[in-house]
C-alpha cells in the first residue's frame, strides 16, 4: 500500500487528482498539503494546513511514496511576476527537495505546454525552470505533465480561458496530427494520466508528457 502526497488539491487539476487517488486501490493514505481546509470526508485523507512560506517548519508532514504537485496560479491572482514565480517555481522545488530527502521516490507535476527555461515568454520560462530544478533532485522517477489550455469548472473566472474554451476547439479541429498537442484538454484527463502513470513509474523513470500524449493515456484506458 502506498501513501500519496498531494499539493494543490484545491485547484482545477488538483481536485480531479484527489478524486482519482481516492478511487485507486494502491493508495492507503493521501496527505493533503493546503492553505485552507477542504474538509474531505474520507478516512484515507489527512489534511494539513501549512504555511508555504515556511516549509522548513512542516518537513515531517511531507512523507510518503508518490508526490503529486498541482500548484499553480496566474500573475493576476498572485499580484506580480515575483509572487507568481514563488507559487509556480519556488514552492514546488522546496516541497520536492524535502519530499525526496524524506524518502519519496516518485514525483509528478503539472507544468505547461511550451515549458522551456530559455523561453521568451515569462510563463513558459518559469515552467521550464521548475522542470530543470526538479530534474536535479534524485527522485527514482519524475514525470512532467504539459497540458495545453485546461478545461474544467474553475472556482474563479478567467476571461482568457473562457474565450479559449470556445475558440480553440474550432481552430484546432483543422490542425494536422503533429500539432494536435495544442488542443484544449480537460483537467480530469490530466489528473487521470498523472495517477495512472505513477503506477508505471518503475518502467518510465524520466518523462515529459505533452498534451496529446496525456489525452492518449486517458483515451487508451477508457
Amino acid at each position: 500500500m502506498t501513501q500519496a502526497i498531494l499539493v494543490g488539491g484545491s485547484g482545477l487539476v488538483g481536485q480531479e487528482c484527489l478524486k482519482y487517488l481516492l478511487q485507486h486501490s494502491a493508495y492507503e493514505n493521501i496527505i493533503l498539503l493546503l492553505r485552507k481546509p477542504l474538509n474531505v470526508n474520507n478516512s484515507k485523507v489527512k489534511e494539513h494546513l501549512i504555511d508555504f512560506d515556511h516549509l522548513d517548519s512542516c518537513q515531517d508532514l511531507i512523507r510518503g511514496d508518490d508526490l503529486f504537485c498541482c500548484l499553480g496560479t496566474t500573475i493576476k491572482q498572485a499580484g506580480s511576476q515575483e509572487a507568481f514565480k514563488r507559487v509556480d517555481h519556488d514552492y514546488p522545488l522546496q516541497i520536492a527537495r524535502i519530499a525526496q530527502k524524506n524518502g519519496v521516490n516518485h514525483c509528478a507535476i503539472v507544468t505547461a505546454l511550451g515549458a522551456n527555461k530559455s523561453s521568451a515568454v515569462f510563463y513558459n520560462r518559469v515552467k521550464g525552470e521548475v522542470e530543470t530544478g526538479l530534474s536535479e533532485i534524485p527522485f527514482t522517477s519524475l514525470h512532467f505533465f504539459r497540458p495545453s489550455l485546461l478545461l474544467g469548472n474553475r472556482s474563479e473566472f478567467r476571461i482568457g480561458e473562457e474565450i479559449g474554451k470556445y475558440a480553440m476547439p474550432l481552430f484546432t479541429s483543422f490542425l494536422p496530427r503533429k500539432l494536435r498537442k495544442y488542443r484544449p484538454i480537460q483537467a480530469d484527463t490530466v489528473a487521470f494520466a498523472m495517477v495512472h502513470m505513477a503506477q508505471k513509474a518503475d518502467h518510465l523513470a524520466r518523462y515529459a508528457f505533452e498534451s496529446n500524449e496525456i489525452q492518449k493515456i486517458y483515451d487508451d484506458n477508457h
